[in-house]
């Protein structure tokens, strides 16, 4: 195991570490903040631990917060024939725990990170004490279904990854679209999501995600019924084009004890658009 971090205090003197950890021969980028019992926060597709940065100072503040870049997202390392399958990036989430002595977490996933994080919880489920999933992709929420084919086709996909990083303004409109109100886009915000993505790693590992994608969420749909006793919070805008907030009401069904919080005029990135409603909401929630 090789591990290096430096740190600095924010504007709330919570000290959040920069590190970076080999974990089966793969460089991974993390941050870590806080103390006391593991909380492990999972980003989305073609975000990484930059989006969890106001979260980050805050809920440290009750927990030991780990927020990861997965390989191939963000500054961790996309190694060549890597699965970007949601089971393997779930069993790679594992591996990451191993390596620094994470026995069990309260853990947060959102978007796809929400089914990677269900699924992790399925193949483990005596490591998870609770689960926080935010706009979650999951079985009853179609979008994506006929994208990720599209993207993924031989053909198409070659020319995606070679064109993506060079349209700035494509990837903004599609930011956008994520929220609800833009006039809630903090400065710095499209420039941080857009670092990573100026490499062509970044969305070569997009296309990856997308090619097992239905399979993914048919696998996801059978192993609902393993995690069902896990206290679980449904955190959700009510206007998310990504991940439709129709398919909330359904997801809650597969669990015994799930709360729904539904949040008006925010889009899917509630942790951008209300922190601090969305901070309240999780620290309730674990307190």
């Amino acid at each position: 195991m090789n591990h290096t971090q430096s740190a600095e205090p924010d504007r709330e003197e919570i000290s959040v570490e920069e590190c970076r950890i080999t974990v089966d021969g793969v460089s991974w980028r993390y941050q870590r903040a806080g103390s006391g019992a593991a909380l492990v926060l999972v980003h989305g597709l073609l975000g990484y631990s930059f989006s969890w940065r106001f979260a980050l100072p805050c809920l440290a503040q009750h927990a030991t917060v780990y927020a990861v870049d997965l390989p191939g997202a963000g500054f961790s390392e996309f190694p060549p024939a890597m699965d970007c399958g949601m089971r393997a990036t779930a069993r790679r989430l594992h591996r990451f725990m191993d390596e620094v002595g994470i026995t069990s977490c309260d853990l947060l996933g959102t978007s796809h990170g929400g089914a990677v994080a269900m699924l992790a919880a399925a193949q483990a489920p005596e490591r998870f004490r609770r689960l926080i999933l935010v706009d979650p992709v999951n079985p009853w929420s179609p979008r994506g279904r006929f994208l990720s084919v599209f993207l993924s086709n031989g053909l198409v996909a070659p020319i995606f990854v070679r064109l993506a990083p060079r349209l700035p303004a494509l990837r903004a409109h599609y930011f956008r679209r994520l929220y609800g109100d833009t006039r809630r886009i903090r400065p710095g915000t499209l420039e941080g999501y857009s670092s990573p993505l100026r490499r062509p790693a970044a969305f070569a590992y997009g296309i990856g995600v997308l090619r097992s994608w239905n399979r993914d969420v048919r696998e996801l749909e059978a192993i609902l019924p393993q995690i069902s006793q896990i206290p679980t919070l449904l955190i959700w805008g009510n206007l998310d084009k990504a991940v439709y907030p129709e398919s909330a009401a359904r997801l809650k069904e597969q669990f015994r004890d799930c709360r729904l919080l539904m949040l008006e005029r925010v889009g899917h990135l509630p942790y951008e658009e209300v922190p601090e409603e969305f901070h309240r909401a999780v620290i309730q929630f674990l307190g």
